[in-house]
C-alpha cells in the first residue's frame, strides 16, 4: 500500500486515528495512537520519539551505564520511520489501523528491528533469501494485572489444571478464548499453522507460518502482544516468561530457519544426494551457528529468568550440540523434504526478542558460509545433555553477558555499538536482581542462620 492508496483507504473507511509501535531492546512494544493528519504529515520526514525508550528497562527504570542515551544526553527525540509495508488492522480494536516503525534513519544501535534489517541486507548481498519462523509456548492464567498485584504474585491460578499436552479436552474448557486466538491472530496478519496445549497447567503452543526473516520477526513480536491483548478480552493473563515455576516446564521460543534462492523456489539447505539431505551450504551455516552460539547467547536468553529454563531434562538445551530430529540438542535438523528442510534453534525462550534472536542466528549462519566453516561437531544420537565435549552453555545471564561483552566475534557479527549497549543493559538486569532479597533467602536464612 503506497501513500496515495493509504490516503484513499482512510478517507473511504472514515479512519481518523492510526496506531504505531516499535520494539525496544526487550521487544516490549512502545507506541502511540495519532491522528490521521499527524500520521500523513510524518510519512516523509518521520516522527520524533523520545529516545528514553532505549534508555530504560522493561520496568521503565533508567539504565546507569549506557552511552547511547541518558541524563547526560537530555533524552532527545530520535526519528522513527513508520513502515507502510507493515499495514494491519487490529480486529479486536474496531479495525484500528496499525503499523510498525523503527529507527533505521538515525541508525540507532539499540533498535533491534534496525539491526535485523542490516543482517537481512547482508544476507541478500550474499544471494540468499532467509526464511524464518518462530513458535512460542506460553502460560495462561485466571488473573488480571490487578489481582496479581493484590496477591503479590503468589498463589497464581493457571487457566486449567494438570499436565495435559496435546489435549483436545482441555482447550474445550476455554474454547471461546482458544478459537478467538486463531481468528483474531489470522485477522491481524499473523497466520497460525497450529495451536495446541503443551504439558503444564494452562500452557499453549502456537507455530507462526514462515516468512522472509524481517516479516517473520515482525509477526513474532506482534504475536506476543496480540495474545496478551486478546487474553485480556477474556479475563485471562498470558505470560511469556521463560520459567514461571521451578516445578513446571519452561516456555520456548524456537526459531526455524533456512536459506532459499532469491526467487524463493529452491531451498538451499536441501541436498537429495546427501545421507542426511543436508547441503554444503546448510552444513556451513550450521557450523556458524554452533561456533557463534556462546558469543551471542544473551540474544537468545536475555533475562535472569531465561537461565532457569536452560537446565538438563527440561526440554531445553544445555550443550553445544546438533542432531537429526533430536529435541535434546541446541540445533535440531528437520529434513523430511525439499520444502520443509530447515534448522530449528531450540535455545531461545519465549522471553526472547524475535528481532535479536533472528539477527543473531542469521548473522551466525552467514558467518559460517562466508568462512566456509567445516561441520566438525558430529551429530548427537541419543541424549544431548550428556554430550558436553564440545562445550556447555553459560548458566547465568551474568556469565553469558560477560562473554558476549568481551567477544570480538560478537562485535564483528553485530557491530561494536550494539554489543556495547546491549551488554550494558544485560549487566544492569543482573545488578537489579543481585540486590533484591528473595523469598527463598528469607525462608532459608531468616531464622536458622
Amino acid at each position: 500500500m503506497n501513500i496515495q492508496d493509504l490516503k484513499e483507504y482512510m478517507q473511504q473507511q472514515n479512519k481518523e486515528q492510526v496506531k504505531f509501535a516499535f520494539a525496544d531492546i526487550d521487544a516490549v512494544l512502545r507506541g502511540k495512537v495519532i491522528s490521521k493528519q499527524k500520521f500523513l504529515d510524518t510519512l516523509e520526514q518521520g516522527i520524533g520519539f523520545c529516545d528514553v525508550v532505549f534508555g530504560w528497562d522493561s520496568n521503565d527504570q533508567a539504565y546507569d551505564h549506557v552511552k547511547l542515551t541518558g541524563w547526560h544526553t537530555g533524552y532527545p527525540d530520535k526519528t522513527a520511520d513508520i513502515d507502510l509495508s507493515t499495514f494491519r488492522k487490529i480486529p479486536w480494536q474496531n479495525d484500528l489501523i496499525f503499523f510498525l516503525a523503527d529507527f533505521s534513519r538515525d541508525n540507532v544501535p539499540a533498535c533491534s528491528r534496525t539491526l535485523l534489517k542490516k543482517v537481512q541486507a547482508a544476507c541478500k548481498e550474499m544471494g540468499f533469501r532467509a526464511e524464518f519462523a518462530q513458535e512460542f509456548e506460553w502460560f495462561n492464567f485466571k488473573e488480571t494485572p490487578q489481582t496479581l498485584e493484590q496477591k503479590q504474585f503468589t498463589s497464581i491460578e493457571p487457566l486449567t489444571p494438570g499436565m495435559f499436552g496435546y489435549s483436545i479436552l482441555r482447550t474445550s474448557m476455554q474454547d471461546e478464548f482458544y478459537f478467538d486466538l486463531i481468528k483474531q491472530l489470522n485477522g491481524f496478519n499473523i497466520p497460525i499453522e497450529g495451536i495446541h496445549t503443551e504439558t503444564g497447567p494452562g500452557v499453549y503452543e502456537a507455530a507462526i507460518a514462515h516468512d522472509e526473516v524481517l516479516n517473520a520477526a515482525d509477526k513474532a513480536t506482534l504475536f506476543k502482544t496480540a495474545v496478551k491483548e486478546i487474553a485480556y478480552k477474556h479475563g485471562i493473563m498470558a505470560s511469556f516468561m521463560a520459567k514461571w515455576n521451578e516445578k513446571l516446564p519452561g516456555c520456548s521460543g524456537h526459531v526455524h530457519q533456512s536459506l532459499w534462492t532469491t526467487d524463493n523456489k529452491q531451498n538451499l539447505f536441501y541436498d537429495e544426494a546427501d545421507p542426511n539431505k543436508m547441503s554444503e551450504t546448510m552444513k556451513h551455516y550450521l557450523a556458524g551457528l554452533l561456533h557463534c552460539l556462546p558469543h551471542v547467547l544473551p540474544m537468545y536468553a536475555p533475562t535472569i529468568n531465561s537461565y532457569k529454563r536452560l537446565v538438563e531434562g527440561a526440554w531445553a538445551p544445555t550443550t553445544i550440540t546438533w542432531g537429526i530430529e533430536n529435541r535434546t540438542t541446541a540445533f535440531r535438523i528437520i529434513n523430511p523434504s525439499h520444502k520443509s528442510t530447515r534448522i530449528e534453534l531450540r535455545v531461545p525462550g519465549s522471553d526472547s526478542n524475535p528481532y535479536l534472536a533472528m539477527a543473531a542466528s542469521l548473522a551466525s549462519g552467514l558467518y559460517g558460509i562466508k568462512h566456509k566453516l567445516p561441520l566438525t561437531i558430529p551429530a548427537t544420537e541419543g541424549n544431548g545433555y550428556l554430550q558436553k565435549e564440545n562445550g556447555v552453555l553459560p548458566s547465568s545471564l551474568l556469565e553469558a553477558t560477560k562473554q558476549m561483552h568481551q567477544s570480538a566475534l560478537a562485535k564483528e557479527l553485530l557491530g561494536e555499538e550494539f554489543v556495547e549497549h546491549f551488554a550494558e543493559t544485560r549487566l544492569w538486569e543482573h545488578r537489579q536482581f543481585a540486590k533484591h532479597v528473595t523469598d527463598w533467602e528469607l525462608k532459608r536464612y531468616f531464622e536458622i542462620i
